[in-house]
């Protein structure tokens, strides 16, 4: 049985049509060759929600949030950009190899690590946490990480505990219909504040440099509410 036929049993697609992907223009927009697992997946489900939590960014959506072309994938990928040349939540990859192919309805982001860039079908799958410095990685392709998290035989911290215990099924939704929210905007911080800050609650931090990610969250968690 192959990922995606493990996947329709789990989640029993929808039985409609939906028009077709341009693919060739799909990837020409990216400078980028996608997925064949991901093109199946595509071809079998409508853009919807898997276990009412679980989005796969698809280029026929017309919502900004979950449209594989949208606007809010380089937000996505402009905050991982800050967040790792800050030193916070930093990425398990460099991440302009970081390519969003999906979300959830708490804000996580799920990604393609697009390494090597000119084999599609090697790529592997990383998740990071909504708000907080978790990230997940999945040797995986992205319908073998679907199944492996609809099947429970994968646990993804960061995602709710319960989440195999409410109805694992597909959901299509209208293709302008609401979906995950967009990750926060960080707004710019002066690291001589995060440094006066840190040395006056009793950090060891360098004069120069990048701040160590542990100050930077503390720093974070002790402004979060301010």
């Amino acid at each position: 049985m192959t990922p995606l036929e493990r996947l329709t049993e789990l989640c029993p697609p929808p039985i409609s049509v939906q028009p077709p992907v341009n693919w060739a223009g799909v990837e020409s927009a990216l400078q980028l060759r996608l997925p064949e697992d991901y093109k199946q997946l595509t071809t079998a489900y409508d853009p919807g929600c898997f276990a009412n939590f679980l989005w796969v960014y698809d280029p026929r959506h017309t919502s900004v949030h979950v449209s594989l072309l949208g606007p809010a994938q380089e937000r996505t990928r402009a905050q991982v950009r800050e967040d790792y040349a800050r030193g916070i939540y930093p990425a398990p990859v460099d991440p302009e190899l970081l390519l969003p192919c999906g979300g959830t309805d708490n804000g996580e982001g799920i990604f393609w690590i697009t390494d090597p860039k000119n084999d599609p079908d090697a790529w592997t799958v990383a998740v990071n946490e909504a708000r907080g410095p978790r990230w997940y990685t999945f040797d995986g392709n992205l319908t073998q990480f679907l199944v492996a998290v609809l099947s429970g035989t994968t646990t993804v911290p960061q995602f709710p505990e319960t989440l195999l215990k409410g109805e694992i099924d597909f959901k299509p939704s209208r293709l302008d219909q609401w979906s995950p929210p967009l990750p926060p905007v960080t707004a710019p911080v002066s690291t001589d504040e995060i440094r006066d800050w840190a040395r006056a609650n009793g950090y060891d931090v360098p004069m120069r440099g990048r701040i160590p990610a542990g100050v930077r969250q503390a720093w974070e968690e002790a402004h979060r509410n301010n």
